[in-house]
């Protein structure tokens, strides 16, 4: 008889998560003008459920209140607006966060926007114009004209 040598199979296997550098993302997200404050809080605990699930941090939300819209969204010319700012070291969060807001009938606009990338290039340049300013020699002041002219009339005389 042949001996026939088994694999073993990984059980609970999982993929590897990829944990990154800690981005920062603003959302905004603007509301039907005719939802109910509790439709509103229930939105907004599905973004911090959502949040807290994936590893993310909602560091502050804002109600911007009802404002006009530039242009008809949805045949609504205003709606509510509301700011969050989100912390987070997982790239999945914000998809999911947009595949909510999509799915959600009360939601007509919603835009993401990752900071961290302007906050990083403006660290980036002020960390430049220090070195240029501390490789540049500084100039001594200029002597008064009024202390050169005696010691012309000095060396004439």
């Amino acid at each position: 008889m042949e001996e026939i040598e088994a694999t073993p199979i990984r059980s609970g296997s999982k993929e590897k998560e990829v944990i990154m550098e800690e981005r920062y993302y603003d959302l905004v997200f603007i509301v039907r003008p005719a939802t109910p404050e509790d439709e509103i809080k229930k939105l907004l605990a599905v973004v911090e459920h959502t949040c807290a699930e994936k590893g993310g941090k909602i560091e502050k939300t804002e109600h911007w209140g009802t404002r006009k819209l530039a242009y008809r969204v949805a045949k609504h010319r205003e709606g509510i607006y509301v700011h969050q700012e989100i912390r987070t070291t997982h790239g999945e969060l914000i998809a999911e966060l947009e595949r909510r807001l999509r799915v959600q009938d009360n939601v007509i606009k919603y835009q993401t926007v990752r900071l961290d990338e302007d906050l990083k290039r403006q660290k980036k340049l002020s960390l430049k114009r220090e070195k240029r300013a501390a490789r540049r020699p500084r100039r001594a002041p200029a002597p008064a004209p009024a202390a050169a002219a005696p010691e012309q009339a000095a060396a004439t005389s």
